[in-house]
């Protein structure tokens, strides 16, 4: 407008050789812009169609000459009618413009307030939104208003089976339901079949148990048990811990060819029935002790004894189509039989057993008495389960991002389950079904634009240890651990009200925590999930994930940082793995059960939402530092000693290891420095900086063993000779003096898990040329 008046006032001072151009740019840019360019240069004027250098372009203008009589009255009066003809026009552009942009502010679904002050200016270039997304505070909103207990009661009712096991008809019928409803919500799912190997019950007939002469017929059964019949004397083992068989040899009993006879809970059958094929026991039998499980006695116990996950006939790689595979089993399998017995048969047998009294704490149980046994003590365990092959399928559905819809967290749920499995598989495919409901609706309707994707997985073959699940792991492994950020398990996310528990991948725990800040509990509204764990949240929530965790795999095997949570009791839900797992005793340990779901759903919601939402990855790398300095505070105490006494050679340094540490505890800083230098708007730096974060779970598998022989090759969370864990084992054999100790093995693990912690350091640097090379 300024240069509007100037040019009013040239023509009225009768300025000669002044022009005015307008130069509008497209309204439909949202950055209108008008310019009027004045000159009262002749010399720069051309006769006819001349061409002007303004320094930068050249513009092709027409010429204007001053002629007589311009300055008379009559031309005066035109040039100011002109002149307020288009002060009138530029204000009435400016006007709509902002008019235009003021109501396409207001109809957005993404808020946005605008003061005096903040306002741009007219030579701001206004920046336009690449994908225009909803506050956080409007996201967890919508979750929350449109995650309903009326929605959750109807999946419920949906899903809810008496029969439903792997492979079965009612496991397929489930499957179609949840396509459906993944096809209602727009998601264009899709199937991922395999053909597994399981262990089922016997053809005809059961497996038994005879101890003095008395047969036990026994309907409960451990999958991919050890198969025929064994005899030996039976030992009363409490829970087959490491501890508990330890303890045994300590008072001086030989458990070799012995049949243990062992109470359920504290760890799973399967790392119970290896423990037991370590000290050369020739059987296993498995019962519910009254003290631990409070139903009747004559309940069966259901479940597998793979030390491991996946279909163990194909170990580290998908059983396709019935491809042709190699003859390979898996190293998790166990040598011995293994049998679950009701509690009448585990209370008869003790009866009649004799030997001296178990040690202090032992005889705690339900039973009316405890002996260890003796050498004449003989039982016979006879297994004829049978090895079949079934067909499975594992059904998704996505809601693709709108910036990186190729980095995506991924929510899964076992689908099926013995007997009814209300809380083992129902609770959780019926919320994974609500998910995927709600949150496509948030996109198509309410303007939520994800920038990474969301995958939401109804595995099947779970109660035969994540088998699905794996060989989904197992078949696209290469892609899966370079895109898959994250994965949150609803598996037995209700088995009670009093507390809430995790477990998680460290990097996850900063996120678990903010999100419990943010959930109210289901039995108090008033106070958070984060409010009733009190002072210290890692302490009271946070537990080491075992390896029967539904997660394990994607954690230690993928290298995908993964969580699994659940509201629960003191004591742990005695009816998973039986037919009692049914609605009315889950209400029984869980009351207002609709409003306990809706809160796990919550919890899982919000944390996948955060996970797409913002710019970067809620995932802290620095946590890996904590745990890494812990273990090798561990191990350096450990080598200082066994190397005073002369035990381990001083050619065996710790600083190596201890320089690796540095090296990573470096990158993460330098990880932190970047992230707080960085523009968040800059999309392709976002992404650098996500893709490093990404690759630390990643890069802390061992590259050094096969997935085939060690599966859970994560060094800090897996199991096997590639683990910390391990090393530390075998410094206290080394301690122990025990016959076998291998120092050169020992040597072989150190350089390995330095370099594994080294080459992990390097990643996460990001750049070649900016990596730590002092180790």
């Amino acid at each position: 407008m300024d240069q509007a008046r100037s040019t009013i006032t040239k023509i009225f001072n009768g300025t000669e050789g002044t022009y005015t151009r307008f130069l509008t740019q497209n309204m439909e840019e949202d950055s209108s812009h008008v310019e009027m360019k004045l000159s009262s240069d002749v010399d720069e004027e051309v006769e006819g169609n001349g061409v002007a250098d303004n320094g930068k372009h050249h513009y092709a203008r027409p010429a204007y000459v001053s002629k007589p009589g311009l300055c008379n009255p009559r031309n005066i009066f035109i040039a100011v009618t002109v002149a307020i003809l288009i002060s009138f026009l530029i204000g009435l552009l400016i006007g709509s413009n902002m008019y235009k942009r003021s109501t396409e502010e207001g109809s957005s679904s993404c808020k946005t307030s605008f003061t005096p002050s903040s306002a741009p200016s007219d030579d701001e270039v206004i920046p336009i939104e690449t994908v225009p997304s909803l506050d956080w505070s409007d996201i967890t909103a919508l979750l929350k208003r449109k995650l309903t207990t009326s929605g959750i009661e109807t999946s419920l009712r949906e899903f809810s089976s008496d029969s439903h096991q792997a492979g079965s008809a009612g496991d397929e019928l489930l499957a179609n339901k949840v396509l459906t409803k993944f096809k209602d919500n727009g998601m264009e799912p899709w199937l991922d079949t395999h053909y597994v190997k399981v262990q089922d019950r016997p053809a005809s007939g059961v497996n038994k148990v005879t101890f003095r002469g008395n047969t036990f017929s026994e309907p409960g059964y451990l999958s991919y048990s050890a198969t025929g019949t064994v005899q030996g004397a039976v030992l009363y083992a409490y829970y087959g811990q490491e501890d508990d068989l330890r303890r045994l040899q300590d008072i001086g009993i030989d458990m070799s060819e012995r049949v243990l006879l062992i109470r359920a809970g504290k760890i799973s059958y399967a790392e119970k029935v290896a423990n037991a094929a370590k000290v050369n026991a020739s059987a296993v039998l498995i019962y519910p002790d009254p003290a631990d499980y409070p139903f009747a006695e004559n309940v069966d116990l259901l479940g597998h004894v793979h030390l491991g996950s996946g279909d163990p006939y194909t170990p580290g790689f998908p059983s396709f189509n019935h491809t042709q595979f190699p003859p390979a089993k898996s190293s998790g399998l166990p040598s011995i039989p293994a049998q679950t017995i009701r509690a009448s048969t585990a209370a008869a047998i003790m009866r009649e057993m004799e030997g001296r009294s178990p040690p202090h704490g032992w005889a705690n149980g339900g039973l009316q008495d405890y002996k260890l046994g003796s050498t004449n003590d003989n039982v016979s365990v006879e297994v004829n389960n049978l090895l079949t092959e079934i067909q499975i399928h594992n059904v998704f559905g996505v809601v693709k991002g709108f910036i990186d819809p190729d980095r995506y967290v991924v929510i899964g749920a076992q689908r099926d389950a013995w007997g009814a499995g209300f809380a083992k598989s129902t609770v959780g495919t019926s919320l994974l079904v609500e998910l995927a409901r709600v949150i496509s609706s948030m996109v198509h309707e309410d303007g939520f634009k994800p920038r990474r994707s969301i995958v939401f997985a109804s595995w099947s073959a779970g109660e035969y240890g994540a088998v699905g699940a794996t060989e989904w792991l197992e078949g696209y492994l290469p892609s899966l651990n370079m895109k898959a950020f994250s994965y949150i398990s609803l598996d037995g996310v209700v088995a009670g009200s009093e507390n809430f528990k995790a477990s998680a991948s460290p990097l996850m725990y900063d996120l678990i925590q903010s999100t419990s800040k943010e959930v109210s509990l289901p039995t108090d509204p008033k106070k958070t999930i984060f409010a009733q764990a009190g002072s210290n949240f890692e302490t009271n929530v946070m537990e080491p994930m075992r390896m029967d965790d539904p997660a394990y795999p994607f954690l230690t095997f993928s290298g995908i940082p993964s969580v699994s949570f659940r509201f629960t009791q003191d004591k742990p839900y005695p009816f998973f793995g039986t037919l009692l797992d049914t609605r009315s005793n889950l209400e029984s340990k869980a009351s207002n059960l609709p409003a306990l779901i809706k809160a796990a759903g919550e919890m899982a919601g919000q944390m996948a939402l955060r996970l797409v939402h913002d710019h970067l990855l809620r995932l802290n790398t620095e946590k890996y530092l904590n745990i890494m300095r812990l273990q090798v505070s561990k191990i350096n105490k450990e080598v200082m000693s066994l190397q005073r006494s002369g035990r381990l050679p001083k050619t065996l340094q710790m600083k190596w290891l201890m320089s690796a540490l540095g090296s990573y505890g470096r990158a993460s800083r330098n990880l932190i420095s970047t992230i707080q230098n960085s523009d968040l708007d800059d999309i392709e730096q976002c992404r650098i900086i996500n893709d490093r974060i990404m690759g630390v779970e990643r890069d802390l598998l061992s590259p050094y063993v096969s997935p085939m022989e060690t599966p859970f090759r994560h060094i800090l969370l897996g199991s096997g000779w590639c683990t910390v864990q391990d090393v530390l084992t075998q410094l206290a054999v080394i301690r122990e003096g025990v016959v076998g100790a291998n120092t050169d093995l020992l040597k072989n693990q150190f350089a390995l898990t330095t370099w594994t912690i080294q080459s992990c350091a390097n990643a996460l640097v990001g750049n070649v040329w900016d990596m730590d090379n002092e180790i």
